[in-house]
């Protein structure tokens, strides 16, 4: 099935243009090099971010042997962070966390469809914070969740993807995922509904649970146009400072890519995980509450076979390798201007994802490994961990004081988080601040909470974990298939990483 583009390359067409107040017109565009006044300048701040992907990267040591070969890049000109966690395993809460500088508890963002800015209109962005320091800010695709934007970040938006969901505005093939016969459902999992037909259901499940195949390149394409917009930025204020955010919408659902990026991957040859499951399941031993009935974001309400899981997971890895494409096409442009040591570089996606594990495919309630560890890499010039990997715990709350610190502004009033300053310096230096993740079911009251310490996860369902825990010790069981918390050798463990939980939810810590 085709889609036209005509109208996205129309507005393409139409923001490509724009400039706003603060933004210099053509004739005023820098066009010496970066460095040829030999004048110190603020350090410039590139900021990319993905969605939806988990640590599948290549220099992650991923499990299905993605391909990333530009991100690998980066990391090996950076500091790589093993083990950084997102604060919520949904878009906009964690990205208002990460972009507020607040834990979820205090933006009170529980959900995808409250504006943080409508909640505390007085609070100070991190783009808005730079904009309020003499850079030039500046978007380009899905920073903050998509229609949510806030308006005191950017001095202007070069393109606005919140514009075009739910639209057909790509050339792409359409391939459904064939469905094969399945077992059936376990007790207590809501099936198909009656009478379903795939075929002509509009509905999130429907519209999710396919792969796309892009045509050509991607040329014309968001994801695609979202660097295009990146590059003719840095080429345009290429003396800075500026706060350039470049943001993709991949690996979101429905997966997509080139066939390019497809072919990379033979379906033969791909593993699903050693505890896939065709319907979410909750396994011997964990609480009902560790996994969610029916899935958010593909094999809704019905059952995957094996085969159907490696073609989706195969989509998925191809979607990572098209970011991958992109994000070297924008570090590449900044190399070419002589702008990589005067710029911060930051990738990070908002949250992991589950790519069959117990059933699940998505990242919504997600309080494991898969839903919260994503991953980071921060490269500075200059700093002496560069080339190095950190395995200490991080979280992305931890981004905004670090960007700060890097750039020398003032830290402003009410951030939490931990500047990462130290590591990105000696990666190994001692570093006792565990990471924390949390879940709400219904966008105001949390029902989960996890601790993430370098060796141990826990996790706590409800006040005191009234409606179950988990423990995993993470060097033992990376999988996270044995859960501990009832087991009487690991009470002094769990009792004080309850005790931590007790403390983040109680505000005494971040």
């Amino acid at each position: 099935m085709k889609a036209s583009r005509r109208r996205f390359l129309a507005g393409v067409a139409a923001t490509a243009g724009l400039t706003a107040s603060g933004i210099a017109a053509e004739s005023e565009i820098d066009t010496q090099p970066a460095a040829a006044s030999g004048k110190l300048r603020p350090q410039n701040v590139l900021f990319i971010m993905s969605d939806d992907m988990n640590a599948e990267l290549s220099c992650y040591g991923s499990l299905s042997r993605a391909q990333t070969p530009n991100l690998d890049k980066l990391a090996s000109s950076g500091v790589r962070f093993d083990k950084n966690y997102c604060q919520f395993p949904l878009c906009n809460p964690s990205r208002a966390s990460l972009l507020t500088g607040r834990k979820p508890t205090l933006t009170t963002v529980l959900g995808n469809r409250t504006d943080f800015r409508a909640v505390h209109p007085d609070w100070v962005s991190l783009p808005q914070h730079f904009r309020e320091h003499g850079y030039t800010t500046f978007r380009t695709g899905k920073i903050f969740h998509g229609g949510l934007d806030d308006p005191k970040a950017w001095i202007t938006v070069g393109f606005d993807e919140a514009k075009l969901a739910g639209e057909e505005l790509r050339d792409e093939t359409v391939i459904k995922v064939p469905q094969q016969n399945v077992p059936p459902p376990p007790p207590g999992i809501p099936g198909p509904l009656p009478h379903h037909d795939s075929a002509g259901d509009l509905s999130h499940g429907a519209h999710s649970d396919r792969m796309l195949v892009v045509d050509g390149d991607g040329t014309g394409h968001p994801e695609n146009h979202s660097a295009d917009m990146a590059i003719d930025f840095l080429r345009k204020h290429r003396n800075g400072p500026f706060f350039l955010a470049c943001g993709f919408s991949k690996p979101h659902s429905p997966p997509a890519a080139p066939q390019r990026f497809y072919d990379l991957y033979d379906l033969e040859k791909l593993e699903l995980p050693p505890n896939f499951s065709a319907w979410p399941t909750v396994p011997p031993g964990f609480p009902s509450a560790a996994i969610r009935k029916v899935n958010a974001d593909l094999f809704i309400r019905r059952g995957a076979s094996e085969l159907e899981a490696k073609m989706v997971l195969r989509a998925y890895l191809a979607s990572i390798s098209w970011v991958d494409w992109n994000v070297g096409r924008v570090l590449a442009e900044l190399d070419a201007l002589g702008l990589s040591e005067n710029t911060v570089v930051v990738f990070v996606p908002d949250h992991g994802y589950q790519l069959g594990e117990r059933g699940k495919w998505s990242k919504a309630g997600s309080l494991f490994e898969m839903g919260t560890r994503v991953p980071l890499i921060i490269r500075a010039s200059g700093m002496k961990g560069n080339g190095r990997s950190c395995y200490r715990t991080v979280q992305s709350l931890d981004i905004y004081p670090t960007l700060v610190s890097l750039c020398g502004l003032p830290q402003p009033e009410g951030i939490q988080g931990k500047s990462l300053l130290p590591l990105l310096e000696d990666p190994s230096v001692p570093w006792d601040s565990p990471a924390f993740s949390i879940w709400s079911e219904d966008g105001r009251t949390t029902h989960g909470t996890a601790v993430r310490t370098e060796r141990w996860r826990y996790v706590e369902f409800g006040a005191r974990a009234e409606n179950g825990a988990m423990l995993f010790d993470e060097h033992a069981d990376p999988m996270e298939l044995v859960n501990l918390a009832d087991d009487p050798a690991h009470a002094a463990i769990r009792s004080k990483l309850s005790d931590l939980i007790a403390s983040y939810t109680a505000n005494e810590i971040s």
